[in-house]
């Protein structure tokens, strides 16, 4: 299968395109630079020069392909409302060139406020509508494509796709506890944070492409929720820093644009989609990650 994925070289992305690699299908990624496009022609891919703003770009390289997996996210976390825009006017461009065609569409979406008080699960819908809305409403826009003929599968990712070098959420909270001298965290500490290793998120994307269902929501979660207080603690031991609660009031001044996400109860599950898909995480946990030195 030929599949064109967006976010090619991200950290997700990257790993999502040697299993594709892997299992002996053909890539076309999406690159923005020189650099990002030597990457990925070193691992055999084709490389598609362009971003989330070249609309016409996005959907030839839909047109051109027998699947998409759209995983790649300005992530403007000073301006949410351009990347939200961005999100959704990408959605748009790869949904109009895969409309009618019954082609595999798989893209990113989180587990952020799908359920209140306990884990959520797949059976939960995204309350995101409209372009106004975190990430534009895409999981939703993208979902609505089924009834015009894509075989639309959502991925909702874990807050955590942890990992050796990993420079997402869990590398800002480390900044933070660098900056500040103290490792902390919100409250009680007791709010979860659902993770998965990006290893195995990047099996069940691969898993996902030939043996989802049209309208599925996956969960790629492989814990269901680590306290907060444990990943302070984690990252505590890891840099030698004291540990301590923030009060919530001060948490966004703490911990910068993190803490707002870090305030947040992201716990879930992923029964279904282990059922659904016979995928069984194997990588290592996020504190055996923070443990090992991932973040340092």
């Amino acid at each position: 299968m030929h599949v064109f994925v967006t976010g090619a070289t991200g950290w997700i992305g990257s790993a999502v395109v040697d299993e594709l690699l892997a299992a002996g299908h053909a890539v076309t990624g999406l690159a923005r630079s020189d650099a990002a496009a030597a990457t990925l022609e070193a691992k055999g891919a084709t490389v598609r020069r362009g971003d989330l703003d070249d609309l016409a770009g996005l959907r030839d390289g839909a047109a051109e392909s027998d699947a998409v997996i759209h995983l790649a996210n300005k992530h403007d976390f000073a301006d949410m409302a351009a990347s939200n825009a961005a999100e959704r006017g990408a959605v748009e461009a790869l949904g109009e060139a895969l409309a009618g065609s019954g082609r595999p569409f798989l893209l990113a979406a989180g587990v952020a406020a799908l359920a209140d008080g306990r884990p959520a699960t797949e059976s939960d819908l995204s309350p995101f509508h409209g372009p106004d809305s975190p990430r534009g409403g895409s999981e939703n826009l993208a979902l609505e494509l089924v009834d015009r003929g894509v075989h639309t599968v959502s991925l909702r990712f874990a807050p955590s796709v942890h990992g050796m070098h990993d420079h997402g959420f869990v590398a800002a909270l480390t900044a933070a506890a660098r900056a500040r001298g103290v490792s902390g965290y919100p409250g009680d500490g007791t709010h979860r944070w659902a993770a998965v290793h990006r290893s195995d998120a990047a099996r069940l994307a691969r898993m996902a492409l030939t043996a989802a269902p049209a309208g599925a929501r996956l969960h790629a979660v492989a814990e269901t929720g680590v306290p907060t207080r444990e990943i302070a603690e984690a990252i505590g031991r890891a840099e030698g820093l004291p540990v301590a609660p923030v009060e919530p009031e001060g948490v966004v001044e703490h911990f910068g644009w993190i803490g707002a996400f870090f305030a947040m109860d992201l716990a879930a599950t992923s029964e279904t989609t282990r059922d659904l898909l016979g995928w069984t995480p194997t990588g290592p946990t996020l504190l055996e990650d923070i443990d090992a030195g991932a973040y340092r």
